[in-house]
Formats: structure tokens, C-alpha cells, sequence
């Protein structure tokens, strides 16, 4: 199979998680900036959230283009994939909710977790549809920004029982090394 149907259904389940993200922010109450201050931690999480998703789906666009086919275990993992991105709004939902609590925060660093680790399943997925001398499989390499990404998060859900603002750095600094797009799949499709 090609990649243009899985790449297209990515795209829009994408577009829905960004949409429901948004729907989940409250207008402030007034427009005194007093209503306002309570609702600028909510925001923030959005704003990181939305830079998330916004990553994967940079990511996902370049590994894509790379792949020539795909299988049944590709499409499986990339289920795996939107399904943990999919949780993102109902985390950012519970924030809202409770406020900065510990369980929350720890949560939302679970959701992520899980999401690089559905990612990296769909570079393995591709690899073995592929094979070892795909572009995809020279691409992947070592993954070191991976391993770094998931000691961070497993560091960030530790420390919401201390901090919450310190796992949510955590997190911000996850996305901050992730922000330059993924090239390691550019210096293979260059010509």
C-alpha cells in the first residue's frame, strides 16, 4: 500500500484533536485582567499542547515522505499514534478542571509519553515494511532525542508531586528540542 490514505487520515484527526483542544478554553468571566490572571496557566498548557500536536504531525509529514509502503502493522501503530494524541484534550480538559494539581500534570506527561513512544512503534513499523536498507531505517538512527524525551517525561510525572511547574518544564523543554522539525529524514530525501 502507499502512504497517501494514511497520510490523509492523519492530517484530519489532527485537525480535530487541534479543534477540540480550543474548545476546551474558557472565555474569561470579565474583562478585567483579575478574570484573566486564573486562566493564563490554562492557556498555557493550550498553547504547549498545540505545539505538540503541531511536532508530531511535523514529524509524521517528513518520516512519511520517506516511506514508499506501508502494512498492516504501519497502520495499527499509527492508530496507536492518534489515539494517544487524541487524549490530549481530555488532560488538558481535567486541568482546567482541578487546576495545577499533581495527578493532572502527571497525567498530561503520561499522555505524551505514551505518544513518543506510539511514534517511535511507527518508525519500527516502517522500518520492517521497508527494510533494514530503507531510507527510513538509516534515518531513524540511534535515537537519542527519544530516550532523552522519555526520561524527561518519566522525571516530569515524578516531580508533579512536587512541583507541578517544574514538570511542566519538563515538558516545555521536551517540545523546545523537538521544535526543529525532525531532519533526519530531509538528509535522506535530499537528492
Amino acid at each position: 500500500m502507499k502512504p497517501d490514505r494514511l497520510n490523509a487520515f492523519t492530517d484530519g484527526v489532527l485537525a480535530v484533536v487541534i479543534t477540540l483542544m480550543v474548545l476546551e478554553l474558557h472565555v474569561p468571566a470579565s474583562a478585567e485582567f483579575e478574570s484573566v490572571r486564573p486562566w493564563l496557566p490554562l492557556f498555557g498548557v493550550y498553547a504547549l499542547s498545540f505545539v505538540n500536536i503541531g511536532i508530531f504531525w511535523n514529524n509524521h509529514h517528513h518520516m512519511m515522505q520517506a516511506a514508499k509502503r506501508i502494512d498492516g502493522r504501519v497502520l495499527w501503530a499509527n492508530l496507536g499514534l492518534l489515539f494517544c494524541l487524541s487524549l490530549v484534550p481530555l488532560v488538558i480538559r481535567w486541568i482546567d478542571q482541578t487546576g495545577m494539581q499533581p495527578l493532572p500534570v502527571a497525567s498530561y506527561g503520561l499522555v505524551l509519553m505514551m505518544a513518543g513512544a506510539a511514534y517511535s512503534l511507527l518508525e519500527f513499523a516502517l522500518t520492517a515494511a521497508e527494510g533494514p536498507d530503507s531510507a527510513i531505517a538509516q534515518a531513524v538512527g540511534a535515537r537519542a532525542k527519544e530516550w532523552i524525551s522519555i526520561l524527561c517525561y518519566l522525571s516530569g510525572m515524578a516531580l508533579a508531586w512536587v512541583s507541578p511547574f517544574i514538570s511542566i518544564a519538563l515538558y516545555v523543554f521536551v517540545a523546545a528540542t523537538w521544535l526543529v522539525h525532525d531532519r533526519r529524514f530531509e538528509r535522506k530525501l535530499k537528492p
